[in-house]
């Protein structure tokens, strides 16, 4: 009876050891399994494709491909939380509401939805120590338009996706031309007439040995009409550890794309669908270095779109 009290802590100490361990391996079994799937329908407009890869490295790579004019299709983005006048104070401080991509789909009751812009404040130490909080104000990195209104200013060195009628166009400027209903920013432009940019070429010298990485990739066809988001999982040893931009290229230009650029990644990374059972995470997240735990984020492109004619 002595050593019942040691044998106690050190019985706690071996829990406290494992839990990790046991949270992550039960999280892994929640990830979608690594099949391929070429263009299934999801809804009138969007087809899904899932790409497995096992070199150089395991990488899950996910395409959304959407067509702009199909009947009932129409973006949406994050809406600010407050009402800012932009032309009196052009720096209006926090603009959103930090929220889940799965709970701003349900929301709006959209049945497509992506994290978009980058954003600040952010930190990620564990999965109880971190920021953006969900429901917390955050300020989103370049601009962001909402239903015509602008929800955050152009910045320097941003580019735009700026959503017209049934068409789409990326700004290099950062902002977007009159008449914009919906916009999200990302911090590089890609591809500019099918061909890399000097842009991106800056980026790949600067980060040429930074490893693998989650993308949020955005790109366009010659006529604005054809949209493509691409999504790849990361992070994820042996599941799937993340792409190399030069990859990322490679890839929008054999997907035929024009234009291209990249939106916020990393654990931020996610595409949610609307399901008859409620939202689905088509991804891999990651948040706090576990996986099947989704980031709070500071703004979304969503779309809305008809169901499938039988």
């Amino acid at each position: 009876m002595k050593h019942g009290p040691k044998v106690l802590l050190k019985g706690l100490m071996w829990i406290g050891l494992l839990m990790p361990l046991v949270v992550y391996g039960a999280a892994t079994l929640k990830r979608p399994a690594r099949t391929r799937i070429t263009n299934q329908p999801l809804f009138e407009g969007i087809l899904y494709s899932r790409r497995i890869q096992t070199q150089p490295r395991p990488l899950m790579i996910h395409i959304l491909e959407l067509d702009l004019t199909a009947p009932g299709l129409r973006p949406f983005v994050t809406p600010s939380f407050k009402e800012a006048n932009l032309s009196v104070d052009p720096n209006p401080g926090k603009e959103t509401l930090a929220q889940r991509t799965s709970t701003f789909l349900q929301e709006h009751q959209l049945q497509l939805a992506v994290n978009a812009n980058f954003f600040f404040p952010f930190r990620e130490e564990t999965l109880w120590n971190y920021e953006p909080r969900q429901g917390t104000p955050v300020m989103l990195g370049g601009l962001a338009i909402s239903n015509g209104q602008v929800v955050s200013p152009p910045q320097l060195g941003q580019t735009a996706l700026c959503f017209l009628s049934q068409r789409a166009e990326i700004a290099s400027s950062g902002d977007c031309p009159e008449g914009t209903e919906q916009a999200v920013a990302g911090n590089t432009r890609l591809l500019n007439e099918g061909e890399p940019t000097k842009g991106f070429g800056a980026v790949v010298r600067r980060n040429n040995t930074d490893p693998p990485y989650p993308v949020n990739i955005a790109a366009l066809d010659a006529s604005g009409s054809r949209l493509w988001l691409i999504l790849s999982d990361g992070k994820q040893p042996l599941y799937s550890e993340g792409i190399m931009l030069t990859e990322v290229v490679d890839l929008v230009q054999s997907l035929g794309a024009d234009t291209a650029m990249r939106l916020d990644g990393g654990g931020s990374t996610t595409v949610a669908i609307a399901t008859d059972t409620g939202p689905q995470t088509l991804n891999a997240v990651i948040h706090g270095k576990v996986p099947g735990q989704e980031r709070p984020v500071a703004n979304h492109l969503g779309f809305f779109a008809a169901p499938l004619q039988p």
